[in-house]
């Protein structure tokens, strides 16, 4: 893999065709060391958000030992790539061949499941061919919980109503060698009191299932900087979290989890694109909707943007983008803020993308190909380099 000393100097050199993914190992290291450290407890890295080699090694270099699976592709995966870690498959829905193979083949112990259904497939899945139970799975109920704080709501295809929980929790609790809360409060979570909720709701079905619980894993949500979605510290949302699981009804030595994915992996990469065209305030670019841009296509997600010719001087305005391909869909409105006289050849570098991105991208109408270069600049924004943390005499997290 080829290294430039960032965006500026890949766009003199190559003047790529195609688009760009730019790597930024030092930020992916830098994010997993400050949740190793800060996090009270454990953190699983989200495979999904970013299912790369290079990156499972960077995170593992630097502490995270533990990685949520959603599919037995992501078993194999990162069993091959990482053959000491912890995989965990927390995925609510699982097929019997997957629990099977996940358990058998590759040592996953952990599983997580919303309905008698899915634990009774678990329990035959691991059984012996005597039909005598596993008695060593780490199980989870899923917990549903309001997304109200999120940017994108993960609140309506998993978890059990808190109707439903104690029952689901005291039946898991057979077969548990080790029983855990989970849940997810959606996608950049925009305040630690998302957490607030999620683990009152949490507290509420323990205390009427009175199980021994030995794990609550608050998720993902952890979010990243992004135009017009500025967060607090992500200290803000550590210490919450710590204050409301001290308080749960749980074992003296239950463990706390996470697991972010956005956070871990959103400063690890970048996109070059090229300008193809400009109609009015609408840029027509070699990316989009089919490729690393689905977000920006499907959810209107607004990336940061920064042109990469140093003669564009004229005051920024607001532009939308269409991607390379024949779909009418391939369009992302952002807005997306560039200096006025950019036009066709110019390039962009479109920054956090290292969540989902990469993930995102397919072949469709023959677009596809990124070469990806490793780059040694900073990523566009930054909740790790220091500058988001509160003063010392401000930083104090009210329990409301």
């Amino acid at each position: 893999m080829q290294h430039f000393p960032d965006a500026r100097s890949v766009v003199r050199a190559l003047a790529p065709d195609e688009p760009v993914i730019l790597n930024r190992p030092h930020a992916a290291a830098r994010a997993a060391r400050f949740f190793v450290e800060k996090f009270p407890g454990k953190s699983l890295y989200a495979v999904k958000a970013n299912p790369s080699p290079d990156l499972f090694r960077i995170l593992w270099d630097n502490g995270v030992t533990h990685y949520d699976v959603a599919s037995i592709a992501e078993v194999r995966l990162t069993r091959s790539v990482l053959p000491d870690a912890t995989l965990c498959f927390m995925h609510p829905v699982k097929s019997r061949g997957a629990i099977r193979e996940a358990y058998i083949e590759h040592g996953v112990k952990t599983f997580s499941l919303d309905s008698s259904e899915e634990l009774a497939k678990i329990v035959e899945a691991t059984s012996d061919a005597d039909g005598n139970p596993a008695t060593d799975l780490r199980l989870c109920v899923r917990l549903r919980v309001s997304s109200e704080h999120a940017a994108l709501s993960l609140a309506s295809k998993f978890g059990c109503d808190l109707t439903e929980a104690p029952a689901l929790l005291q039946e898991t609790r057979q077969y548990a060698d080790w029983l855990g809360v989970c849940f997810h409060v959606g996608s950049q979570a925009m305040s630690p009191f998302a957490y607030v909720q999620a683990l009152d709701r949490t507290r509420a079905a323990i205390a009427e299932a009175s199980v021994v619980i030995d794990m609550i894993d608050v998720g993902g949500g952890f979010p990243s900087v992004y135009p017009g979605m500025e967060p607090p510290p992500l200290e803000d949302y550590f210490t919450i979290i710590h204050q409301h699981f001290y308080a749960l009804p749980i074992a003296y030595n239950a463990e706390l989890w996470c697991e972010p994915g956005r956070a871990l992996c959103a400063e690890y990469s970048s996109l070059v694109v090229k300008v193809e065209k400009r109609r009015g305030e609408e840029l027509y670019i070699n990316d989009g909707a089919y490729g690393a841009l689905f977000d920006a296509a499907h959810v209107d997600w607004k990336f940061p943007v920064r042109p990469m010719e140093d003669d564009l001087i004229k005051p920024e305005m607001d532009f939308a983008f269409y991607g390379p391909t024949c779909d009418d869909a391939d369009y992302m409105p952002g807005p997306f803020s560039l200096p006025e006289d950019i036009q066709a050849g110019d390039y962009i570098e479109i920054g956090m993308l290292g969540a989902y991105g990469a993930a995102m991208k397919t072949d469709f109408n023959g677009f596809g190909s990124a070469e990806r270069i490793i780059v040694e600049d900073e990523p566009m924004a930054s909740l790790y380099d220091g500058s988001r943390t509160r003063p010392a005499a401000d930083n104090v997290v009210s329990l409301r």
